[in-house]
């Protein structure tokens, strides 16, 4: 490293502790690291049987590879190795978490929020490679200390020598080449490992992963999508973007205007936000939702809760990561108006017609497994038809979806992923509820969607 790279260095804390770990690029450093992965499972699964059996009991096989160690061993091995292995076990947790085993599951869902970084050595290496020898003397600052880290890149803050104060993302070495492969060598290191049920038919989901994160891999176009939607926001007093860099922004690096702002799960603290303001801000979300479905027809469909942060000397909501955006079909939210409508009415017959026409429905569905999915909409949709403000605190919403979508998981002629389209809402969905539960908001769900169903 030069002497002013050297300089920002010295001003910086470093990312080599112990939550860093050089990110491995090759194809044959990530499949080594799956073949640890599966030495260390069968060898936890050897300790488990010889304990078991040394206190008199014969276990089955399920127990002795479902067992939280082996489980700790897949989510830290898949943290490491981010990029799409990271990504397999986030889409688990948050789009067939029901169907997982609890003990998988519960950790799966930890990746959502547990990326280790690059080191500084390796981010210097990434930037050299994608700017060029010198780059640091365009910037006054730069902290190689990640401020956020994901699944398929980490975020710095800087300042130019001009005084734009950035946030840059650096995305991992070796994601988008090992896509493919990594969700394919995941997917069959969990199914031959008995940490996935057989029964569960994760393929259109995984195709579907492998698209997005190709599209997630290329920063110019996330690039793209913040100018859309800074394009689709502009003039609101509720929501602020940050500014893609243009001129600094590579396929491996965006830049961006950094904007202030603080967790929006922090706002559950009463001691940081009243319930007036946790009311506004989930509504916000939920309203927002709402619209890029039936307005923009443009969904960022990553409910991730970091992508969302409030600055509380404006009052806006900030709204970070457009990298899984994602255009819906005239044809598709016209089928969802209708979905949601009958819903209100308490229309079934509306509402089989309107889920037939998204995909949810094949020929040989049977009668009770049509209705069962119609009842699944009608809980999904419960805060719709809830007359005034719905209490998402005081709601087990969540309990009963879960319990209704694995009951209708266990009938085995029924499975049926719907499309990706589907899957993608609903998921985005599903995070703004949680998101309102955890804030315990109260949101007059009705009149945020009534306005788009006359």
């Amino acid at each position: 490293m030069n002497t002013a790279a050297s300089a920002i260095a010295r001003n910086t804390p470093t990312a080599d502790t112990a939550r860093s770990a050089a990110v491995p690029g090759g194809r044959l450093a990530r499949l080594a690291r799956l073949g640890s992965l599966a030495t260390g499972v069968a060898g936890g699964m050897l300790a488990e049987g010889a304990r078991q059996l040394a206190a008199g009991k014969r276990p089955k096989v399920s127990e002795l590879v479902l067992t939280p160690a082996n489980a700790r061993r897949v989510a830290d091995q898949l943290a490491q190795l981010r990029g799409a292995a990271m990504k397999v076990g986030q889409l688990m947790s948050m789009d067939a978490g029901n169907l997982l085993p609890p003990e998988l599951a519960d950790i799966l869902a930890r990746l959502r929020e547990d990326a280790r970084t690059m080191p500084m050595s390796q981010v210097v290496e990434v930037l050299e490679t994608h700017w060029g020898k010198g780059w640091e003397l365009g910037f006054e600052r730069f902290s190689f200390t990640p401020c956020a880290a994901a699944s398929i890149g980490q975020v710095h803050r800087a300042r130019t020598r001009d005084g734009q104060e950035l946030a840059i993302k650096l995305q991992y070495p070796g994601v988008r080449r090992s896509i493919d492969s990594d969700v394919d060598n995941v997917a069959t290191l969990l199914r031959v490992s008995g940490l996935l049920p057989k029964s569960l038919d994760l393929a259109p989901l995984l195709d579907e992963a492998k698209r997005q994160l190709h599209e997630e891999a290329d920063y110019r176009r996330e690039a793209e999508n913040l100018h859309r939607f800074g394009a689709l926001l502009e003039g609101t007093s509720d929501f602020v973007l940050p500014r893609a860099v243009d001129a600094l922004t590579r396929s491996d690096i965006l830049a961006m205007s950094w904007v202030e702002g603080v967790a929006v799960e922090s706002l559950a603290d009463p001691l940081v936000a009243d319930q007036a303001l946790r009311d506004r801000v989930a509504g916000l979300l939920i309203g927002l939702l709402f619209r890029e479905l039936f307005e923009f027809r443009l969904i960022q469909t990553d409910p991730n809760f970091a992508n969302y942060r409030f600055d509380a000397d404006s009052g806006r909501l900030v709204l970070l990561d457009f990298g899984a955006t994602r255009a819906y079909a005239g044809a598709v939210v016209e089928a969802y108006r209708r979905l949601m409508a009958g819903t209100i009415r308490g229309d079934r017959a509306a509402m089989g017609e309107a889920a037939q026409a998204i995909g949810y429905f094949q020929d040989s569905i049977h009668a009770h497994q049509r209705e069962a999915v119609i009842d699944l909409f009608e809980i999904a949709c419960e805060p719709l038809r809830h007359p005034g403000p719905y209490d998402f605190g005081a709601s087990d919403l969540a309990v009963r979806l879960r319990d209704a979508g694995l009951a209708l998981s266990t009938d085995r002629d029924f499975w049926h992923t719907p499309p990706a389209d589907a899957l993608f809402l609903h998921r985005k969905l599903g995070g703004l509820y949680l998101l309102a539960a955890r804030l315990g908001a109260r949101v007059d769900v009705g009149a945020q969607v009534a306005r788009w169903l006359d």
